[in-house]
């Protein structure tokens, strides 16, 4: 079971939803990929940690509307330092939607939008490293960016979050980078510049999963839905879904 006491820096160490019905979330996904629940206290927001066989596998806070955004899943990249990485967002041609914060007892947290617009978080643990579980039935996967700006944000990425970048393709049909190399892929960027207008952007988190087909068929049976069919490829058969209220993620079987 590969699980995981620690993050490099610069790479996914976490991931959490913004739910406008957390209640209906935590039994949707509790449903579909056998997570348990536990608040972490008034202290807190009402802040929500999904556990698998008893490693944190994700998280969730209430959207209560006033930020005016969507559901959604949001990853976050680990920093030794979350204002100093803050500051290299800013340098690198990025922007802080939300400035670095602490959450006490746990680490500190910031929200950065990259060179393209794609929100991504920065996490400093100092009592919280994040995920403990990965590639296994139920638990994160892989991270992947889908942006039109893939050079300038590739660059972003290195500059901003000190990525060790590799290209796995550089062909008009995949322009592809990753974060590591070889068995030490941490994360993916996709160039999207070619792709139809309604094509996803952003970043996304990929749940492994032991059967795709039958992953979708209990997320449509528990209120969840089909955006990307099930395709098989060579990194596994990939389906883009979402919860209940929308929000978006991918499955990798």
């Amino acid at each position: 079971m590969p699980t995981r006491e620690s993050t490099p820096a610069g790479a996914p160490c976490w991931v959490d939803l913004f739910s406008s019905d957390t209640e209906r979330a935590t039994e949707f996904y509790s449903s579909v990929f056998g997570w348990s629940a536990e608040r972490a206290g008034p202290e807190y927001g009402g802040y929500v940690n999904f556990t698998k066989d008893g490693h944190y596998v994700a998280g969730m806070m209430h959207n209560d509307g006033s930020h005016g955004t969507d559901d959604q899943w949001t990853v976050y990249l680990a920093s030794d330092d979350a204002e100093k990485t803050a500051c290299a967002v800013k340098d690198n041609g990025g922007n802080l939607s939300a400035p670095p914060m602490e959450v006490p007892a746990k680490g500190f947290m910031a929200i950065a939008d990259d060179p393209g617009g794609a929100s991504v978080g920065i996490w400093q643990p100092t009592g919280f490293n994040g995920f403990g579980l990965v590639l296994e039935d139920g638990a994160p996967g892989w991270f992947e960016l889908h942006t039109r700006t893939y050079e300038a944000d590739v660059d972003f990425y290195r500059a901003a979050f000190g990525w060790d970048t590799h290209v796995a393709g550089d062909s008009p049909e995949f322009r592809y980078t990753t974060l590591g190399d070889g068995e030490n892929q941490q994360a993916g960027i996709m160039d999207a510049s070619t792709f139809p207008d309604d094509a996803l952007l952003g970043w996304s988190v990929y749940f492994t999963v032991a059967d795709a087909d039958a992953t979708i068929a209990a997320i449509e049976a528990a209120g969840g839905a089909v955006v990307i069919p099930a395709e098989d490829t060579p990194y596994g058969r990939l389906a883009a879904v979402t919860d209940p209220t929308g929000a978006m993620f991918k499955i990798v079987g």
